[in-house]
């Protein structure tokens, strides 16, 4: 395949370990993801499962895959049917309104469209399809308008969690019912109740049980047979695990190759849920921080690993991002009047290719084979802008300042195309990690500047007043007052930057704690 010579090693949470990536169809992928259940504003939580198979996503493509990468949304549910009754409004309507906040949230945080994005209310036939097909197979029950799965009757369950049949009690969703006739089986169809949507099936009006419509839409979408299956690791019991249930029970042949699941995000290392009330929206964040420092942050751990939230941490990735766009706003003033006249892609005017340094070559080498190793490692994001990454924003930087430098016009085109190539491999992985952003570099760094002005409780107008009066104390040979503005500036996450007579300002990581201004003393 395009893109990498090392195999594409994934983890699989059926076998517990990590496997060579083989789709059922050479060439193509077949991918489906548990998406939310659409009550509420979504949190961290969302945007880690949304990113880290996001970013799986656009791996494979690079990889040369045909992806068709189904998330669904639960529309229809007894928590989204709860908050309705207590705001008063009509389930459905409720339910669409948070699947429109979900898209906007997950678009600023720069995660593709799937290809297939259904919802449990437009696949009612699909699922009730699948349940007759359990029923008539004798792995359901009906019981006064409800239909259950008999888990007894489907010997391999427990095979993705290892739960034991008789540790499989009632729990989340699953309503304890003394018609069951084990209390481990599990409604795939619910009775209607007063107040509640509902729709005609062959056991009479009510809706689908939780776990049944994934089984519905995966198949639909992608036959019973596909590649990988994902979710949060809170999915694999019951969820996942009733899946295969299901499907299994439906079609003999059911099989999903990879099962798939991130780990949680956590706040003061407890899980980050809305149950728990102890969650950030995204919305909340990224009306600080900058969308792209969330999704830094979001895949900065590896994808199964714990993510525990701090700011300190936010900071960092805000800090660690501005400086790539920094470097790149940098480095494009810097080749933008060769390339619009001398340069074009690697060749002078006479037509001859120009190459590049030994020390491009090499550093360009690194930096791909790096990153490939490390995502072909199970996608391994843990520290993948740090090292070589790191080093080549680096040799881009020294390299700026040699370009300022007089030299031969050989040895000036040499630096040229050392740049542009170091340049290009650099945004190609920023790409695939979704971290290059449509808008210009500069339109992002100011995007940044003003969501340092907001955490700091500034305006820009503030941070310039300042300046001059640092300036002024720098003038007058007042250093102890020059330095306690900069300490000052820095304390709110602000750096002041001299550049000969100019001084210039960019958002920081607020360092220690907030000394007065000289005139508030």
């Amino acid at each position: 395949m395009a893109g990498s010579k090392e195999e594409f090693m994934v983890y699989n949470s059926m076998t517990r370990q990590k496997e060579s990536f083989k789709p059922k169809v050479p060439g193509k992928v077949g991918m489906y993801v548990c998406g939310v259940t659409a009550y509420a504003h979504s949190h961290l939580g969302h945007g880690r499962a949304a990113v880290n198979f996001d970013v799986l996503y656009r791996y494979l493509q690079h990889l040369g895959y045909e992806v068709t990468y189904v998330r669904n949304f639960t529309d229809v549910d007894d928590k989204i049917i709860n908050r309705a009754n207590e705001v008063g409004e009509d389930p459905l309507s409720l339910s669409n309104r948070f699947c429109q906040e979900y898209l906007k949230d997950m678009g600023d945080l720069q995660c593709l469209l799937p290809t297939h994005q259904p919802r449990v209310s437009d696949h009612m036939e699909h699922i009730k399809d699948l349940i007759t097909q359990i029923v008539d197979k004798d792995y359901a029950y009906a019981v006064d308008g409800d239909v259950f799965f008999a888990v007894e009757k489907f010997p391999n369950y427990g095979q993705l969690s290892g739960q034991r049949l008789e540790h499989n009690r009632a729990g989340e969703r699953v309503a304890v019912d003394s018609r069951k006739r084990n209390p481990a089986d599990f409604a795939l169809w619910k009775s209607a109740k007063p107040g509640e949507p509902s729709w005609d099936s062959p056991w009479g009006p009510g809706r689908p049980g939780w776990h049944i419509e994934c089984s519905a839409m995966s198949a639909h979408y992608l036959t019973f047979n596909f590649d990988i299956h994902g979710g949060g690791i809170d999915l694999i019991f019951p969820h996942h695990e009733n899946e295969i249930a299901q499907s299994c029970a439906a079609c003999q042949e059911s099989s999903v190759s990879y099962w798939m699941h991130n780990g949680h995000v956590t706040n003061n290392n407890e899980k980050m849920s809305k149950s728990l009330g102890n969650f950030f929206t995204i919305s909340e964040i990224t009306e600080r921080y900058h969308p792209l420092a969330l999704r830094h942050f979001l895949i900065s751990a590896h994808y199964r690993s714990p993510l525990n939230y701090t700011v300190s941490q936010l900071e960092g990735s805000s800090d660690a991002v501005y400086y790539i766009y920094q470097t790149l706003q940098d480095c494009e003033d810097a080749l933008s009047p060769f390339q619009e006249g001398s340069l074009k892609e690697g060749t002078e005017k006479n037509g001859r290719t120009v190459k590049i340094t030994p020390a491009a070559q090499e550093c360009i080498s690194k930096l791909h084979n790096e990153f490939e190793t490390k995502m072909c490692d199970d996608l391994n994001t843990a520290h993948i802008l740090t090292g070589a990454f790191q080093d080549a924003l680096k040799l881009i930087n020294s390299s700026l300042n040699l370009l300022k430098k007089k030299q031969q016009r050989q040895q000036q085109l040499l630096m040229i195309q050392s740049l542009v190539e170091i340049k290009k491999e650099v945004q190609e992985i920023l790409n695939i990690l979704g971290l290059l952003s449509s808008d210009t570099y500069s339109e992002v760094l100011q995007q940044f500047k003003v969501k340092a002005l907001k955490r700091a409780g500034l305006v820009e107008d503030d941070v310039l007043d300042q300046i001059k009066e640092r300036t002024l104390a720098r003038k007058n040979k007042d250093f102890a007052k020059s330095d306690q503005i900069r300490a000052y500036l820095t304390t709110k996450g602000i750096a002041l930057m001299d550049l000969g007579k100019e001084t210039i300002w960019r958002p920081c990581v607020p360092a220690g704690e907030q000394p007065s201004l000289p005139n508030e003393q």
